[in-house]
């Protein structure tokens, strides 16, 4: 039985570890990261109150940029996505934490998130 579970544990892990990428991203952190607005207002909301959650895995957000995280809250619609965004959604606050944003920041704030960068040229 010892044996067995030499085997077993480490199967075990990395089918977990497998599971937990299902949301995540081709990006890395840092490249999550390193995506900001271009409108120096939406970045500076972006900054406050996106940016802390949405370029770090392990809060479990869907990451910044992210085409494979962002697709499936999308499919579900704008609408959905603010609705959950101002209640609070499992572990986002009400507002995504940004009291001074109205619906059209976050209309906007979900759209840089879930919006993939360009492909930088060759």
């Amino acid at each position: 039985m010892h044996n067995l579970n030499q085997f077993i544990a480490p199967a075990l892990a990395a089918l977990c570890l497998a599971g937990c990428g299902a949301g995540s991203s081709s990006l890395t952190p840092a490249q999550s990261r390193a995506l900001t607005p271009a409108d120096p207002d939406l970045a500076a909301l972006y900054t406050a109150s996106c940016k802390a959650c949405h370029t770090v895995p392990a809060s479990r957000a869907p990451m910044t940029g992210s085409a494979r995280a962002w697709g499936v809250r999308m499919n579900k619609g704008m609408d959905r996505l603010l609705e959950n965004t101002i209640s609070g959604y499992k572990g986002m606050p009400p507002m995504g934490l940004c009291s001074d944003c109205s619906e059209a920041d976050l209309r906007d704030l979900i759209s840089f998130m879930a919006t993939p960068p360009e492909p930088a040229d060759s």
